[in-house]
C-alpha cells in the first residue's frame, strides 16, 4: 500500500478535474476566467461603481438663467451625501448583532479555529497531468497551439514541492532566520525558519532537493511575490524571466557551519543545516516542434549537474568555530540533479493556486511504475505531428 501512494503521490486529485470536459476546453475556460478576474480587479481598482450615479449639477449658464436652480457644488468633498452609505462609512448602531455575537459569539469562534486551515495549505499551482492519445489518427491531445501558447520548463528536478516564505524585514543572512518552507498539500513546515538572501514579502515557488543537506540546493520554480510586488499576476514568460533576473541579483551565500551528524558522532562530511544555494529552473519559450525534439525533451531525459561551492576539505574533528571561520577556503563540487520531467505553461496565464489545466505535466516515468513513461508518448505524438505535412493538416480541419 505504501509502494502505491508513493508512486501516485503526484497524480492530480480526481475531485479536481471534470472529466466530463476535455483538458482543452477546461483551459480555454480556466483562461478566460483568469481575464474576467483580471477586469474585475481593475475596474475594482478604479472604484469606478461609487461614481457611477453621480452629477456634475447645472453649470453656470444655467444657474444665471434659473435663480431657484440648485447651486453649484465645488470639490470632491460636495458629493459625500451622494455615496451609498455602505461607502461612506460603517453604521454605527447595530444592537441585534451585538447581542446575537454576545450569545454564541465564543462558540463559533472556538468551532472556527478548530477547524481552520492552514494559510499556506494549496497555494502552489498544480499541473494537470497532460492528456494524449495514440489511437487516435486525427487527434492526438496535444494542444493544437503548443508551438506558440506554451512555455516549457524542464528538466523539473526530483524533489518536494514547497513554498519558500520570507517574513522579516532583512534579507541577508548574517540579519537572522527570515525564510520559511511550507509543504503544497497541508501547508506545513519542513524546516526550521533559516536565513537567506531572499528581500522581505517574497514568496517563491520551489521544489526541495532530496539531498539538500549535502548540496544545499532549493530549486525555484515560479515566482508569486517579490520584495511585495505581486508577480503571479503577470504572464508566465515574464515571470519566468523575472524570477532569474532577481535571482542573480542576490549575493553569494557562504556556506555556513556543518550541521551536526545525525547519529551524533564525529562528522566525515560537511553537511548543510539549511538551504542556501536557490537554483532556478531552465525555461524555454520556443516550443516549436523542432526544439522540442532536440533539446527540451532529450533535456528532460538527461540528470543535470551543478557545481556548489563547499569548504575545502580538512579534517572535521576540529573545532565548528575554527573549521568554518570567515577565511575559511572552499571548492567547487559537482553534484547530479536527477530529473523527473517537463512541465508546459500557458504564455497567457497568470500563477493561481491549487491544480489547474493552465499547467500540463509530463513526467519521465509512468505513474504505475512500469510500463512506458509519459515523455515517451509525448515524444512520439510530436515527431508525428513534425512528420505530417500541413496540407493534411488543412484537409483534417476542412473535413
Amino acid at each position: 500500500m505504501f509502494s502505491d501512494r508513493k508512486v501516485s503521490f503526484k497524480t492530480p486529485p480526481a475531485a479536481l478535474v471534470d472529466v466530463r470536459q476535455s483538458q482543452s476546453a477546461r483551459r480555454e475556460k480556466a483562461l478566460e476566467e483568469q481575464k474576467r478576474r483580471r477586469a474585475q480587479r481593475i475596474d475594482a481598482s478604479r472604484q469606478l461603481d461609487l461614481f457611477a450615479d453621480l452629477t456634475l449639477g447645472p453649470s453656470d449658464d444655467e444657474g444665471e438663467d434659473e435663480g431657484d436652480g440648485e447651486p453649484i457644488r465645488e470639490g470632491v468633498a460636495s458629493f459625500a451625501s451622494m455615496l451609498p452609505e455602505s461607502s461612506v462609512g460603517p453604521s454605527t448602531s447595530q444592537p441585534a448583532s451585538e447581542e446575537a455575537s454576545k450569545k454564541g459569539g465564543k462558540k463559533k469562534t472556538k468551532k472556527r479555529r478548530k477547524h481552520k486551515a492552514n494559510k499556506w495549505a494549496e497555494k502552489c499551482m498544480y499541473a494537470e497531468l497532460l492528456e494524449m492519445t495514440e489511437d487516435n489518427p486525427w487527434s492526438d491531445g496535444l494542444p493544437t497551439d503548443l508551438e506558440t501558447g506554451w512555455v516549457a520548463v524542464a528538466p523539473v528536478p526530483v524533489g518536494k514541492r514547497c513554498l519558500a516564505v520570507t517574513h522579516h524585514s532583512f534579507g541577508f543572512p548574517s540579519a537572522g532566520p527570515n525564510t520559511t518552507l511550507h509543504s503544497r498539500l497541508l501547508g506545513k513546515c519542513l524546516l526550521p525558519p533559516f536565513p537567506s538572501a531572499l528581500p522581505p514579502s517574497t514568496i517563491l515557488d520551489c521544489i526541495l532537493d532530496p539531498n539538500w543537506a549535502k548540496n544545499g540546493i532549493l530549486h525555484v520554480l515560479d515566482v508569486i511575490q517579490w520584495k511585495g510586488q505581486e508577480v503571479g499576476d503577470c504572464e508566465t514568460a515574464f515571470r519566468f524571466w523575472w524570477r532569474d533576473t532577481r535571482l542573480s541579483e542576490l549575493p553569494p551565500t557562504p556556506p555556513p557551519p556543518s550541521a551536526p551528524s545525525p547519529e551524533n558522532t564525529a562528522p566525515t562530511s560537511y553537511r548543510f543545516p539549511y538551504p542556501t544555494n536557490l537554483v532556478p529552473v531552465p525555461y524555454h519559450t520556443d516550443t516549436s516542434l523542432t526544439s522540442l525534439l532536440t533539446s527540451i525533451i532529450p533535456s528532460a531525459r538527461v540528470p543535470r549537474y551543478l557545481s556548489i561551492f563547499l569548504p575545502a576539505a580538512r579534517s572535521f574533528t576540529m573545532d565548528i568555530d575554527t573549521q568554518f571561520g570567515s577565511n575559511n577556503a572552499t571548492q567547487p563540487v559537482t553534484f547530479e540533479i536527477a530529473p523527473d520531467g517537463l512541465l508546459l505553461y500557458v504564455v497567457q496565464a497568470s500563477y493561481e493556486p491549487g491544480t489547474s489545466p493552465l499547467s500540463s505535466w509530463v513526467p519521465v516515468h509512468a505513474y504505475d511504475g512500469g510500463g512506458e513513461g509519459h515523455l515517451d508518448v509525448f515524444e512520439r505524438l510530436v515527431r508525428r505531428r513534425f512528420s505530417r505535412p500541413a496540407s493534411v493538416e488543412v484537409d483534417m480541419d476542412a473535413d
